[in-house]
């Protein structure tokens, strides 16, 4: 998987028997461009079958809903 945002990337996954495996790579492969815990990762559902993964700051801190 590759891409180039520095900040942000938007996937669009078709397959959903893969979507957990494609997000976690995803979410693995910004945190280690970024040195930085996977935590610090945000994954918003950004359309049909479209994720949009990007770095939290580091003031954001996380809540219960």
């Amino acid at each position: 998987m590759t891409f180039d945002a520095t900040d942000s990337v938007t996937l669009k996954i078709w397959d959903k028997a893969a979507l957990h495996h494609t997000l976690d790579s995803a979410v693995s492969d910004l945190s280690a461009r970024h040195n930085t815990t996977t935590c610090r990762i945000a994954v918003t559902c950004s359309g049909p079958n479209t994720f949009t993964l990007s770095l939290r700051g580091e003031d954001r801190v996380l809540t219960n809903a």
